[in-house]
């Protein structure tokens, strides 16, 4: 008999947190959750293509420098070496 009413009690546990699962997903569904999710994704690429951005262009400045294209002379093609 307790084993049974272990067994019922563990169901309507199971029971309860399905059906509050289901309610979130459900709410979820619905146009303003979507509408928070596409915003939500669209804040991420915006944030993650603006960090690409600020390290290709700090990237690039590196190379420049290395290289010597920022050196107005040595861009000068009337100059000689």
């Amino acid at each position: 008999m307790i084993k049974k009413l272990f067994w019922v009690g563990i169901g309507v546990g199971v029971g309860v947190l399905a059906a509050r699962k289901v309610a979130t997903v459900k709410q979820g569904l619905g146009r303003e959750g979507l509408n928070r999710s596409v915003g939500r994704l669209a804040d991420a690429m915006t944030t993650s293509a603006e960090a690409f951005r600020d390290g290709m262009h700090g990237r690039e400045a590196e190379l420049r420098t290395a290289l010597g294209l920022d050196d107005p002379q040595a861009n000068d093609p009337t100059q000689r070496r």
